[in-house]
């Protein structure tokens, strides 16, 4: 379960590093605490540092530090039930961040995401990861 304040992982190329969660949106059930799939609102903590020369390339950094964009959560460090009974958890919290037309702002994925983000609808962010668990 990811709450208010809680800090995560970003695990794409879009330039973050660590954004820390403001608002889990549109989940009235669980009082603001978002899972796998969940899409949350974030503010950019630590992203890659910019140079001259990356701003005037074609993959240049796309966001910076204080920026608030939204994200979906692809890993979690509490445990999940799946329908089957197995449990699965992460070392981390993790996230993928997009834009404003629930894309993913960067065009890779460098680490594992949960099978979970399938059945909620993300099943481009798992087709781009190299290992789904």
């Amino acid at each position: 379960m990811i709450g208010l304040k809680s800090t995560l992982n970003v695990i794409d190329n879009s330039g973050a590093l660590l954004v820390e969660c403001i608002n889990v949106l549109k989940n009235k059930v669980t009082n603001g605490h978002g899972s796998v799939g969940d899409e949350i609102v974030c503010v950019v903590k630590r992203a890659r540092p910019i140079s001259a020369a990356a701003q005037a390339s074609v993959n240049a950094v796309k966001v910076r530090r204080g920026d608030v964009r939204r994200a979906v959560i692809v890993r979690t460090r509490k445990q999940v039930q799946r329908p089957d009974g197995t449990f699965v958890r992460f070392d981390d919290n993790a996230a993928v961040l997009l834009n404003n037309k629930r894309e993913m702002l960067g065009t890779r994925i460098g680490g594992m995401v949960s099978a979970d983000l399938r059945l909620k609808g993300w099943s481009k962010i798992a087709s781009l990861a190299p290992r789904v668990v």
